[in-house]
């Protein structure tokens, strides 16, 4: 064997052993290269592109939902706007219902004053015709309405309920027992006395010692003395009259249209 040749097959022998390429094997792999790198580029720029995509996918999806709430919202806003539109429509009614009755209210109250005033003259002519008792009281009631009626800082209705309720009081006055003290001219003297009211039927006075009783007569509108047989009776409807005893059959006198006095 040739000894140049054996050096030879030594040398490459030594190279494939320790890895080192050939010439042949380095210019395939450098010929490779530019391929290889345009392929890692083309997937870098795939998996960006595939980020990107993700991403947009992602964004689209909330945007989506977004649009779906939103649209819900708006469904509830349109439902909610009808009903106050609703309310609305509602309200002008009644605020045109009440206009028309603030003019009616204006027509009643320049109509409803006279008619308080009348009402006011009868009660305080009635009172005056009347049986005579609690009249300081009565008086004083029928002049607090006068002064009523010229004060502008009430209103009408007030007026008007307090003009009623006169009436009213005076209309209990005619069914019920009472019994109250007072004073009474007697012999041109000044006493105090008790008084006995049933109804307007009745009204007697006694002093207090009980020496002088007087019962009124409508008829003739005076007071006439009381026989003292009626003392006992006068005495327990008194007690009646002040809730100390139950109610019972009173005997008292009442005077028919021929002005005597029966029981």
């Amino acid at each position: 064997m040739n000894p140049c040749f054996t050096r030879t097959l030594l040398v490459a022998s030594f190279l494939a052993t320790v890895g080192v390429a050939s010439p042949q094997v380095t210019a395939q792999e450098q010929a490779l290269d530019p391929v290889v790198d345009a392929a890692n580029e083309i997937n870098q720029a795939a998996r960006s592109s595939q980020l990107t995509v993700d991403k947009i996918a992602d964004t689209t999806q909330e945007r989506v939902q977004q649009y779906k709430q939103i649209s819900r919202q708006i469904e509830g806003l349109e439902v909610y706007v009808q009903q106050l539109q609703k309310q609305i429509d509602s309200q002008q009614t009644e605020k045109g219902d009440l206009n028309s009755s603030i003019d009616e209210v204006s027509v009643v109250e320049r109509q409803i004053t006279p008619l308080m005033l009348r009402m006011i003259d009868s009660l305080a002519t009635f009172v005056e015709l009347d049986v005579p008792f609690l009249q300081e009281e009565r008086t004083n009631r029928i002049a607090s309405l006068q002064d009523l009626m010229d004060r502008a800082d009430v209103d009408v209705s007030e007026k008007f309920r307090r003009v009623m309720e006169a009436y009213q009081i005076e209309s209990e006055y005619g069914r019920t027992i009472e019994a109250y003290n007072g004073a009474k001219e007697i012999d041109g003297q000044s006493q105090d006395v008790e008084f006995l009211r049933v109804g307007r039927t009745v009204l007697i006075y006694k002093t207090r010692n009980g020496d002088t009783m007087g019962v009124w007569n409508q008829e003739q509108r005076e007071w006439q003395a009381l026989d003292s047989s009626y003392a006992s009776n006068v005495q327990e409807a008194l007690r009646i009259a002040r809730k100390q005893l139950a109610p019972d059959l009173l005997m008292l006198p009442i005077f028919h249209a021929d002005t005597q006095a029966g029981e």
